[in-house]
């Protein structure tokens, strides 16, 4: 029986992505992620979601569960940090929340192109 066309959970993994400038689309920030060894240098939101997706195509290997991520990235010159939450993905589409952390709001989003714009619209302020 083949699971196609049902919502397949991500193990609520999450990430975090502290964001030190963002002007147009282009960001000087970092990503954190289990998976990772150390934070990932991020400069566009592009670059951000293609990062995520391959780590998410990493969690549909063998199963070794990871911890969350204690402490973001702590650079004095942030000035956001956001975790992303994505619990659900099917064809490339997300499913989660994004936190963020410095005003202590939760937004819910449906798609990826929603999670970019929302990344846009909260940066460009």
């Amino acid at each position: 029986m083949m699971l196609r066309g049902k919502m397949i959970p991500c193990q609520s993994r999450e990430a975090v992505v502290s964001v030190k400038a963002y002007h147009n689309g282009v960001m000087d920030g970092y990503l954190q992620h289990p998976r990772l060894d150390r934070e990932e240098k991020v400069c566009s939101l592009s670059q951000m979601v293609l990062l995520l997706n391959d780590l998410l195509d990493l969690e549909d290997s063998p199963d070794n569960p990871l911890p969350f991520i204690s402490s973001p990235y702590g650079g004095e010159d942030v000035n956001n940090v956001f975790r992303i939450q994505i619990l659900f993905r099917e064809h490339h589409t997300w499913q989660g929340k994004l936190v963020w952390q410095n005003e202590n709001k939760e937004i819910v989003f449906h798609s990826c192109i929603e999670l970019l714009q929302l990344f846009d619209e909260i940066l460009a302020e």
